[in-house]
């Protein structure tokens, strides 16, 4: 009897350790670490969701393996007065089967898991349910913006943005500081709760369209659109960054995204209209006319 108090009493004061340890954890242990705040948007938080759950199958995975290597060491220490090799048995069909199954079912499992939520990440929505369309051009070294009409929409369109390369800063004796003019990097603006569908392009090299909070990231390829499709939750601003090297000032490569209430959306899509930057800067802009084609070039041999 004293022996199952005992247990219990360990169990219990396990209990109220673990759940102690658990309220004191930050929003950020929470969610495992990763950028941003839980319900920012739709893919952070699939994402986010599946990153925690990974880490904590793997803890678990990691306490198993380190308690029994404890135990081992200890259950089996050498103790005085003994002498030689202990008692060896070729091998512990239990374990085996264990060591053997165990790892199947983890990377089963992973796999399963990472194909459905892969597969939830990079549904594009339908032409018919979009809120906002918005085609994205990187370029070196900075980010272009079309706001394309979607029919049946409540959202403007029409207009386009044509974003700067970052400026250093700079201090009093003219000396740049390695920080960005916050005010000239390039924005594009989101409306919250909306269904927004991005077109990546490139006009030049490789880059990547890249918002750490919205934990999400897709190329801009030349030649080829890449696509998905998000919803933002959370009012805020967000930083974005090129998550591809595209030359010598691929780190300042920055860009905003402001996610704002449907009427200063509207207000914002207006005030580019105002400005006379209707339509959209496309393909023409591109740097590369001069893609390869499929066809064997011409030799132009010269008359004598």
């Amino acid at each position: 009897m004293r022996k199952n108090y005992r247990k219990a009493a360990g169990a219990l004061s396990l209990a109220v350790i673990s759940s102690l340890a658990l309220a004191g954890c930050t929003e950020q242990q929470l969610g495992a670490y990763m950028p941003g705040q839980v319900g920012t948007s739709d893919k952070g938080d699939l994402i986010g969701t599946f990153w925690t759950n990974s880490w904590v199958v793997l803890m678990g995975v990691g306490l198993l393996a380190w308690s029994l290597v404890i135990w081992a060491t200890v259950a089996y220490r050498r103790r005085k007065n003994e002498t030689g090799m202990p008692g060896q048995m070729r091998y512990h069909m239990p374990v085996e089967i264990l060591f053997t199954v165990l790892p199947i079912v983890l990377v089963a499992g992973f796999f399963a898991f990472t194909a459905r939520d892969e597969a939830i990440a990079i549904e594009v929505t339908p032409e018919d349910e979009r809120d906002v369309h918005i085609e994205v051009y990187g370029k070196q070294w900075a980010w272009d913006f079309n706001y394309l009409e979607v029919e049946g929409s409540e959202f403007d369109g029409g207009v386009y943005f044509e974003g700067e390369q970052g400026r250093e800063k700079r201090d009093a004796e003219g000396k740049a500081t390695g920080e960005l003019q916050d005010e000239k990097l390039p924005v594009v603006y989101v409306p919250v709760g909306a269904n927004v569908t991005f077109d990546l392009k490139s006009r030049d090299v490789a880059h990547s369209f890249w918002v750490p909070e919205f934990h999400y990231k897709l190329d801009t390829i030349p030649g080829k659109t890449n696509t998905f499709s998000i919803t933002v939750e959370r009012e805020g601003e967000y930083i974005g960054k090129c998550a591809e090297l595209c030359g010598e000032y691929h780190s300042m490569m920055l860009f905003k995204v402001k996610a704002v209430s449907a009427e200063e959306y509207n207000a914002y899509i207006q005030s580019l209209r105002d400005a006379g930057q209707t339509g959209a800067r496309g393909d023409e802009y591109n740097r590369n006319d001069q893609n390869p084609g499929t066809s064997v070039p011409e030799i132009q041999h010269e008359q004598h």
